[in-house]
Order: structure tokens, then C-alpha cells, then sequence
């Protein structure tokens, strides 16, 4: 019995499993917020604050990766380092393949939307991430729109 239910819940598990398509590949551009990070042994960091952001800028299967640091008035920090990328497929699977003069590296895209990311490293830590934009509080408080 206890074998059927954990096959059932494989089976149910893996049918949840977003499948990622090059359509999707476009969801990736923009700022992205690291929510949590969730380890292979099953802990996790939460982030209730970021300093910086990821931003993604993607066209054809390739682009760049940097690290911004946004700024009250909406603007951002931004130094030149980036990191080259390109999108990759293998057995129906999208890995984001990073490329500086120091290391290469690649991490598999385990889910995207237009809001959400999870991205899993070479040490199977996944990384939550949610879209965002840049801070902008007005002289009055606001947050602008």
C-alpha cells in the first residue's frame, strides 16, 4: 500500500512540473527579486529585503546578467561587470548557461511566468525569485506606479 501512494505521488508530482518552452524564454527579461532560496537538505533562506536585483536581458538565446542596485528615485546602480549567457534545451529542460572571463557555469530554469522564477543551481538549491520594477517614492511618500 505504502508503495502505491508513493508512486502516486511521484506520478502526481511530476504531472505539476511547468514544462519550459522557448516562448517562455521571453518572460525572463527584466528585474527579478530573490524571494527564497530552498537547499538540497530542504532548508531555506527567506528574503524579506534585497540590496540589489537581477536584471535579465535576453533576445535570441542570449544576452547578459547583472547585478543593480536600485535606488529611491528609481534609478539604479549599476557597475560594468555582467555575465554573458545563453538559453539552452536538452531533454525538454531550459538551462541559462553563464559565461564570464573568470568561469562558465549553467543553471536549469525549473519554472517562469511573467511574475515568478525558480532557477536550480549546480548544488540543487532553488532559487525563488519574483519580478519587479524599480522603487520610485515620491517627495509625498507615494510609490509611483
Amino acid at each position: 500500500m505504502k508503495k502505491i501512494i508513493s508512486v502516486a505521488l511521484l506520478v502526481l508530482l511530476s504531472a505539476c512540473h511547468q514544462k519550459v518552452t522557448s516562448n517562455d524564454i521571453a518572460n525572463l527579461n527584466g528585474y527579478w527579486e530573490i524571494e527564497k532560496v530552498v537547499f538540497s537538505n530542504g532548508s531555506k533562506k527567506e528574503y524579506t529585503y534585497n540590496e540589489s536585483y537581477d536584471y535579465f536581458q535576453i533576445k535570441d538565446k542570449s544576452g547578459f546578467r547583472k547585478k543593480v542596485m536600485p535606488q529611491l528615485d528609481g534609478r539604479f546602480l549599476v557597475n560594468d561587470q555582467l555575465e554573458k549567457i545563453t538559453i539552452s534545451f536538452d531533454n525538454e529542460e531550459a538551462y541559462i548557461n553563464y559565461s564570464t572571463p573568470f568561469a562558465k557555469w549553467k543553471e536549469k530554469i525549473e519554472a517562469i511566468s511573467k511574475d515568478k522564477l525558480v532557477i536550480i543551481n549546480a548544488s540543487k538549491a532553488e532559487y525563488h525569485y519574483k519580478k519587479t520594477s524599480p522603487i520610485n517614492i515620491l517627495g509625498d511618500g507615494k510609490t509611483t506606479k
